[in-house]
C-alpha cells in the first residue's frame, strides 16, 4: 500500500467510536472491508480496496432501488463515497480504464440524487476528478463521462461556496493534464462553449434565473462565473478568446463594481497571455479593446475599480503596440490624459496603479512621435504628444492639486527618461531625454536642495535614473557638483547628493571621468590630507567620503567604452596601480571597474544573446557594436601581462578577506589573454612554488613561505580552466606530490586536494585512477583534518573513472569514506555522504568484482562476481565487525545513507534483512551505537514500505521502548518522535499490542495523549482566528537525509507547554493619502507655483527628525559645547513610577495574579517568602513617604564599595560606614580612589 492512502486511512480507523454519524460510519465501514481482507488473506492494496468500494456500492444501490437512495449522515451511501474519494487517487489507472463502464453506470446516475447534499457531492467530485486524469483520450469520448462532466460545470455556478470550489478544482485539475500526447484537453472545447454561453446570457441581460431572487442570483452567479474563468483562461482553446473578449467588456455596463473590477482584471491576464495559434484573433479586436476600455473610465473616488482599469488600459496599449506600433501612437494621448487625472486622487493606491499605467503607454512611444517632439523643442513649441505629456507633468510639479502626488510625479518622469532614451544617430549624439527632459531635470535638482522640500527620496530616485540615462558628463554640464573651494566662495548650492548616482552604468565615456573627476580626486585629496594636519578630523572625513563615491562610480564608466583605447593611457593605468598598492579603501572600486571593463567587452564581442542579456538594461539599450568591443578586445590584450602582474602582487597582499575580488579580477583578464600569456604566468607561478614548498617553516613567528605556498597554490586554481593540456598534466604531477599532500601547513594541503579535484573534473588530464588511487593511500597518514571535505571530493571524482572492469579498487576506498561520516565538519560529512553514494551509482551502473584482488580477502570468496547494489551494501556491512564502536556506528550510518537513496533499488528481502541486523544494535551498551541504530530506526519509518516493516514490529517496540526513558543524549525525544511516525503509519492497536511492559504502555498511552491534545489545541487556535494570521511551519531546509535523520525531534513538543500566544497589535487608523500645507509665517506661500515645497507629509510631526531634541539640551554660551550635569542626571532617574510599581506588585504580591494565553486568571501563591518580600517593600515604601514628605525628594544613596559581595539573605559582611573585612575587595577597586576621574590610554594603562 502506498504511503500516501496508508495514512489517510490511519486518520479513518480510530473514529469507529465516535459519537458523530458521519466519522463513524466511514470508520466502520472501513472495519468490514479490512476484515473481510483478513479473513480471504488479502494483501491491502489500493485495487483491493477500489473493487470492494465498487461491490458495495453496487450492493448498496440494487437495495436501494425501489426506495432511493439514503444519504443521511451515517447512512452507507455517503461513506463509500468518501472512500473512494479517498482510494481512486492511489489506484493504477490500468484498473480505472478496464473498471469505466461499472463506474459510469454506477456513479453518473447519482449526479441529480446528490445535488440537495453537499458532503456526499463533494466525494463524488473528488471521485471523478481521479476517474477523469487516469483516462485516455478514447474513453474521454463516452457518452455518460462527457455527461458527468456537464453536469460538474453547472456545479461550478453553485450557490454553496464549497461545491463550487471543488466543482472548479476539479475542471481545473482535468484541463492542466491533458491526456498524452495531446497538448490541450478534449474537454476545453466543452468548456469555452459553457463559458460562451453563460457570458453571452450574462452580459445580455437575459435572466438565468426565474423569481423573487432573480436579479441577485443572476449577479452572483456572474461572479461565480469570473472566480472560475481566472484560473482555466490560459486552459481555453484560443478561438473562444475574442468571444469572452467581448463578454467581458459588456459586464461593466451591469452597475456592480466587483464584477467590473474582476472583468478587468481577467482582461488583462487575458491580454498578457502569448498567443500563437492562427485561429485567435484577439489581438485584432484590441482597438475595439481600446474603445471600450477608454468610454468605460471609472471616477478618480472609485477605489475598487479605478486601479483595475488603470492596469487594463495599460496592457492593453502595451499588446497594440507589440501587434501595431504606429497605430498604436494615435491613442498614446488620449490614453494618456484619461490616466493622468488618477494623479489626482486621494488614495494611494489608485495613483499607484495610475503610476504603473502611465509608465506602459510611455513604452509605446515611436521614433516618429519622439522626432516631432525634439523638432518642435527646437523652436521652442509643445504642440505634439509628447511635448504636452512634458508639459503636463513640468506643471504638476508647481500644482496645487498634485501637492499628495509629487513622489509619483516623480516616478512617471523616471519612466518618461526610460521610454526617451531614442537616439537620432550614432552613439555621442544626444538623446532624446536630453533635448527634451533636461530642463524639467534641472528643476527636480533646484526642488531637491530646499530645505523645505520633502520628497528627496524620491527625487533621488529620478536623478539616478537621469544620471544613467543622460549620463555624468550631460548631468554635471548643468548640474555642476560645485564642491570647489570657489565655489563655496561664491556661494554656489553644493550638490553632493549626484555622487553617489555615480555608481550605475550610463552612456558617458571613460575620458570625461580621467578629465574630469581625476583632477577633482586630486584637489580633494590634497584638501584631506591639509585637514588632516591642521586637525580638522570631521573635514578631513567629509574630504575621504567625497573621494571614496567618485571613485566607486568608476566602473559606471568601463561597460564598453567607445573611447577606451584613448582613455585607457599609460598615466592612467599608472594611477590606478599605485591606487591598488597604495589606498586600500579604494582598491574595491579600481577592481570592480578593471573587471567590468574587461567583461563587458567580452560579452558584447561574443555576440551571444544569452550572455548579452546578463548585462544591465542601460548597457543593452544603448551598446557598442559587436565590432567595437571586439576592437577594445584587442588592446586589452595587450595590457594583459602587466596588469596580471599587478593583480599577483595585489593577491599577495589583500589577506584572505581581500582575495575574493582580486581573484575574479585575474580570472576576467586571463579569460581573455592568449595561451601565450597563460602560459607564461603558469611558469612564473610554478617556479615560484617549488622554491618555497620545500622550505622548512620557521618554528617561531609568522609562516611567511606557508603563505606564499598557499598564495600560490590559489592563482593556480584561478589559472587552472585556461591551462594547456601540457600544463594541466604537469600541475597534476606537482600537486599529486607528497610535499604538497603531506604539508604541515592545512591550507596548502585543501588547495592541493582542490586541484586535483579540478583538474579530474576539467578533463584535461589523462588520469589512471588506479595509480591515483594508490598514491593517494600513501599519503594518507600525512592528512590533516581541514582536508578531509577535499579529499572525499577528489575520491568522488575519481570513483567515476574507475573503469567497470577494476571495481576491486572500491574496498579500499569504503572504510575511509564511512569513518568520514563521523567527521564533526558538517562539509567533510557530506563529502563523505557523496562518495558513499557516488560508489553505490559505479557499482549499480554494473562491471565486474575481482575478488583476489581485494587486500584481506579469504581464499574461500576468490573469484568474480557481478557488481550490483547488493555486493555493494555486503562490503559497506563489513564495518559492523570492526573493533571499535567508532567504526560500527559511522557504518550503521553509512547504511542509512544507502538506504535512502537506494530503497526502490535494494531487494525487499534485503531490506529485511538490513534493518533486521541493525535491530541488534539497539540493545548495545554503547550509546554512539545505539544513537547510530535509533537514526537508522527513523530513517526506516519514514521511507521504508509499511508491508515490509510490519512482521518486524514484534522486535522493534520493544527495543525502541526500552529506551523511551533515557534523557542522555535526547534518546526518550528521539524514541518518542519515532512512536509518533509509526503510530501515524501503523495505527494505535498495531504498536500498542507489542508493548508488553506496564511502563512501556504509559509512555505510548503518553503520546497519544499529546497527540490529542495537540489536535485539540489546533482546532481551538483554528476556531479563534483565521488560518491565514496564523505563522507557518518553518520549512525543513538542507539535504533531504538530513532533515530526515536530525529533523525536529518531535512535532508534539510544545503540546504540553500552553506557552504565550503571539499576540497581534492592531492597525491604527489614521488619514489617508496623507499630505497637507506647511504653513510658516515668514514665508507667505504662492498657491499658484512652487507648491511642492510647501507640502508635508500627515505623518510628519511624528517623524524623528535629526537633532530635533538638541534645543532641550543645556549649552555653554561661550562654547557651544553641550553641558551634561550629573546631578540632573542621577535626579531623573528617581521619578517616580507610580503604573511600573503597581504593575510589580500585580505580578510580584501575594494579592497579584496572571492571566494565561487562554484569558484565566491564575492568583500567586500565599507564600512565607511573597509574605516576607512585601512586608520589606511596605516598609522602604513607607519611609520613603515620611523622608520625602518631611525633606523633598531625596537622592538615592550610592552604592557602597563591595556592594556585589553582599550575601542574598543574610546581613553579609558589608556593613554600614564601611567593609569587614577589607581582604574581599578586589585590587582593582581598591585601588581607586574616590572624587578622581582616571582615563585609560591606547595599552589599557592609567
Amino acid at each position: 500500500m502506498s504511503e500516501g492512502l496508508e495514512t489517510a486511512l490511519s486518520k479513518i480507523r480510530p473514529h469507529t467510536s465516535s459519537s458523530l454519524p458521519h466519522q463513524k460510519a466511514p470508520a466502520t465501514l472501513l472495519h468490514a472491508l479490512e476484515a473481510t481482507f483478513a479473513e480471504q488473506d488479502t494483501q491491502r492494496v489500493p485495487t483491493a480496496y477500489f473493487a470492494a468500494l465498487l461491490t458495495t456500492l453496487d450492493g448498496t444501490l440494487q437495495s436501494a432501488r425501489s426506495s432511493g437512495p439514503s444519504l443521511r449522515d451515517g447512512d452507507v451511501l455517503p461513506a463509500e463515497l468518501y472512500l473512494l474519494a479517498i482510494v481512486t487517487p492511489h489506484v493504477p489507472p490500468a484498473v480505472i480504464k478496464s473498471n469505466l463502464n461499472t463506474i459510469i453506470s454506477l456513479t453518473a446516475p447519482l449526479f441529480p440524487t446528490l445535488v440537495p447534499h453537499a458532503p456526499p457531492l463533494r466525494s463524488q467530485l473528488s471521485f471523478y476528478e481521479a476517474v477523469f486524469r487516469a483516462l485516455d483520450r478514447p474513453q474521454l469520448e463516452v457518452p455518460g463521462l462527457r455527461q458527468s462532466f456537464e453536469s460538474i460545470l453547472h456545479l461550478a455556478l453553485d450557490p454553496r461556496p464549497k461545491v463550487r470550489k471543488r466543482a472548479a478544482e476539479l475542471v481545473n485539475q482535468v484541463l492542466s493534464n491533458p491526456p498524452p500526447p495531446s497538448l490541450r484537453h478534449p474537454f476545453a472545447e466543452r468548456v469555452a462553449a459553457w463559458l460562451k454561453e453563460t457570458l453571452g446570457e450574462i452580459a445580455t441581460g437575459v435572466p438565468k434565473f426565474k423569481g423573487k431572487n432573480s436579479d441577485t442570483e443572476g449577479l452572483d452567479s456572474a461572479i461565480h462565473l469570473l472566480s472560475f474563468l481566472r484560473p482555466v483562461l490560459s486552459q481555453l482553446p484560443p478561438s473562444v478568446l475574442p468571444s469572452t473578449t467581448s463578454s467581458l467588456l459588456s459586464l461593466p455596463r451591469l452597475g456592480n463594481p466587483y464584477l467590473s473590477q474582476s472583468a478587468y482584471s481577467i482582461l488583462s491576464e487575458l491580454l498578457a497571455i502569448p498567443i500563437e495559434d492562427p485561429t485567435n484573433n484577439v489581438r485584432d479586436r484590441l482597438p475595439e479593446v481600446l474603445d471600450a476600455v477608454l468610454s468605460s473610465r471609472p471616477p478618480n473616488s472609485n477605489t475598487t475599480l479605478a486601479p483595475a482599469w488603470a492596469n487594463l488600459l495599460g496592457n492593453a496599449m502595451s499588446t497594440y503596440h507589440e501587434v501595431d506600433a504606429e497605430k498604436t501612437s494615435a491613442k498614446v494621448g488620449e490614453a494618456w490624459q484619461a490616466l493622468w487625472n488618477f494623479l489626482e486622487s486621494t488614495d494611494p493606491n489608485i495613483r499607484k496603479s495610475a503610476e504603473k499605467a502611465l509608465a506602459l503607454v510611455g513604452q509605446c512611444f515611436t521614433p516618429t512621435l519622439i522626432q516631432a517632439a525634439v523638432k518642435e523643442s527646437a523652436k521652442g513649441e509643445r504642440k505634439s504628444v509628447i511635448g504636452k505629456i512634458i508639459s503636463q507633468t513640468t506643471k504638476a510639479l508647481e500644482s496645487l492639486a498634485f501637492a499628495r502626488s509629487i513622489p509619483d510625479v516623480l516616478a512617471v518622469i523616471s519612466s518618461l527618461l526610460s521610454n526617451l532614451r531614442y537616439r537620432n544617430g550614432p552613439r555621442g549624439t544626444p538623446t532624446a531625454a536630453e533635448k527634451l527632459l533636461l530642463p524639467l531635470i534641472v528643476k527636480i535638482a533646484e526642488l531637491r536642495v530646499q530645505r523645505t522640500f520633502e520628497f528627496k527620496e524620491a527625487a533621488d530616485a529620478t536623478l539616478s535614473r537621469a544620471m544613467g540615462v543622460l549620463g555624468p558628463e550631460v548631468m554635471l554640464r548643468s548640474l555642476p557638483l560645485n564642491l570647489d573651494s570657489v565655489d563655496r566662495q561664491a556661494g554656489r548650492e553644493p550638490r553632493a547628493f549626484l555622487l553617489p548616482m555615480l555608481s550605475q552604468p550610463h552612456p558617458t565615456p571613460l575620458s570625461h571621468f580621467v578629465s574630469y573627476f581625476v583632477p577633482l580626486t586630486e584637489r580633494m585629496f590634497d584638501l584631506q590630507q591639509t585637514a588632516d594636519i591642521e586637525g580638522r578630523q570631521s573635514e578631513a572625513k567629509v574630504w575621504s567620503v567625497l573621494v571614496d563615491q567618485i571613485w566607486a562610480g568608476l566602473y559606471g564608466y568601463c561597460y564598453g567604452g567607445t573611447d577606451l583605447k584613448t582613455a585607457l593611457t599609460p598615466e592612467f593605468s599608472q594611477l590606478l596601480s599605485q591606487l591598488l598598492y597604495s589606498q586600500p579603501d579604494l582598491r574595491p572600486a579600481v577592481l570592480k571597474a578593471l573587471r567590468v571593463l574587461v567583461e563587458s567587452n567580452d560579452v558584447i564581442a561574443s555576440g551571444d544573446p544569452a550572455r548579452i542579456a546578463k548585462l544591465p538594461e542601460v548597457v543593452r539599450a544603448d551598446s557598442i557594436s559587436q565590432e567595437a568591443a571586439q576592437s577594445n578586445l584587442v588592446f586589452l590584450r595587450t595590457q594583459v601581462e602587466s596588469w596580471l602582474a599587478v593583480l599577483f602582487n595585489i593577491f599577495s597582499s589583500a589577506g584572505r578577506n581581500g582575495q575574493g575580488m582580486v581573484g575574479d579580477v585575474i580570472a576576467a583578464w586571463v579569460a581573455i589573454a592568449d595561451a601565450e600569456e597563460v602560459t607564461k604566468a603558469y611558469q612564473k607561478l610554478i617556479v615560484l612554488l617549488r622554491e618555497n614548498v620545500n622550505k622548512a617553516p620557521p618554528a617561531f613567528g609568522p609562516k611567511e613561505t606557508e603563505s606564499i605556498t598557499a598564495m600560490t597554490l590559489d592563482i593556480l586554481i584561478i589559472l587552472l580552466p585556461h591551462l594547456s593540456i601540457t600544463d594541466a598534466t604537469a600541475l597534476f604531477e606537482a600537486c599529486l606530490s607528497s610535499d604538497l599532500l603531506e604539508s604541515k601547513d592545512n591550507g596548502v594541503q585543501k588547495r592541493g586536494y582542490k586541484i586535483l579535484t579540478k583538474l579530474v573534473s576539467v578533463g584535461k588530464v589523462d588520469i589512471d585512477a588506479a595509480d591515483v588511487l594508490q598514491r593517494l593511500e600513501q599519503t594518507v597518514d600525512g592528512l590533516a583534518p581541514a582536508a578531509k571535505k577535499d579529499r572525499m571530493s577528489l575520491l568522488s571524482s575519481l570513483v567515476t573513472l574507475i573503469p567497470s572492469s577494476n571495481l576491486h579498487l572500491l574496498p579500499s576506498i569504503i572504510p575511509e569514506a564511512v569513518l568520514g561520516t563521523k567527521e564533526p565538519s558538517e562539509k567533510a560529512r557530506n563529502a563523505a555522504f557523496d562518495l558513499i553514494v557516488a560508489m553505490g551509482h559505479k557499482m549499480s551502473a554494473g562491471g565486474t568484482v575481482k575478488r583476489d584482488l581485494v587486500d584481506g580477502m579469504d581464499d574461500d570468496n576468490i573469484g568474480e562476481t557481478q557488481a550490483n547494489i547488493e555486493e555493494y551494501m555486503t562490503m559497506v556491512a563489513g564495518g559492523l565487525a570492526g573493533a571499535t564502536p567508532h567504526m560500527i556506528s559511522a557504518t550503521i550510518t553509512a547504511i542509512s545513507r544507502l538506504v535512502f537513496e537506494f530503497k526502490d533499488s535494494i531487494p525487499a528481502q534485503m531490506h529485511s534483512e538490513i534493518f533486521a541486523t541493525l535491530l541488534v544494535f539497539l540493545s548495545s551498551a554503547n550509546r554512539e551505537i545505539v544513537k547510530s541504530a535509533l537514526g537508522y530506526v527513523k530513517l526506516a519509518i519514514h521511507t521504508m514500505p509499511v508491508d515490509l516493516l510490519r512482521p518486524h514490529l514484534k522486535q522493534v517496540v520493544p527495543a525502541l521502548l526500552s529506551w523511551s526513558h533515557d534523557h542522555k543524549n535526547h534518546f526518550k525525544e528521539k524514541v518518542r518522535h519515532i512512536f509518533e511516525r509509526m503510530l501515524r503509519r501503523f495505527g494505535w492497536e498495531d504498536i500498542y499490542t507489542h508493548a508488553e511492559q506496564e511502563e512501556a504502555r504509559k509512555f505510548l498511552l503518553n503520546i497519544k495523549k499529546r497527540k490529542e491534545r495537540a489536535k485539540r489545541k489546533k482546532n481551538r487556535e483554528a476556531d479563534n482566528e483565521d488560518a491565514e494570521d496564523r505563522p507557518t511551519a518553518k520549512a525543513a531546509g538542507g539535504d533531504a537525509f538530513e532533515d530526515v535523520l536530525y529533523g525536529s525531534e518531535s512535532e508534539l513538543d510544545d503540546s504540553d507547554d500552553e506557552g504565550t500566544t503571539e499576540q497581534t497589535s492592531k492597525r491604527q487608523g489614521g488619514t489617508r493619502g496623507g499630505a497637507g500645507l506647511r504653513v510658516d509665517d515668514d514665508d507667505p506661500m504662492d498657491l499658484l507655483s512652487g507648491a511642492a515645497t510647501h507640502v508635508t507629509a500627515a505623518n510628519a510631526k511624528r517623524r524623528r527628525k535629526p537633532g530635533q531634541d538638541a534645543s532641550r539640551f543645556k549649552t555653554d554660551d561661550d562654547t557651544g559645547k553641550m553641558v551634561i550635569d550629573e546631578s540632573d542626571e542621577e535626579a531623573g532617574g528617581e521619578e517616580e513610577d507610580v503604573a511600573g510599581a503597581a504593575y510589580r506588585e500585580a505580578i510580584t504580591s501575594a494579592d497579584g495574579f496572571t492571566r494565561g494565553p487562554n484569558g484565566k486568571i491564575k492568583f500567586n501563591k500565599d507564600t512565607k517568602k511573597r509574605r516576607h518580600e512585601n512586608m520589606e517593600e511596605d516598609v522602604e515604601m513607607g519611609d520613603a513617604e515620611a523622608s520625602s514628605a518631611a525633606k523633598g525628594p531625596k537622592r538615592k544613596s550610592a552604592k557602597t564599595l563591595g556592594h556585589e559581595f553582599k550575601a542574598k539573605k543574610a546581613g553579609g559582611d558589608v556593613k554600614k560606614g564601611g567593609v569587614d573585612p577589607y581582604a574581599y575587595l578586589p585590587l582593582s577597586q581598591a585601588a581607586k580612589k574616590k572624587g578622581r576621574r582616571e582615563r585609560l590610554g591606547v595599552a589599557g594603562k592609567r
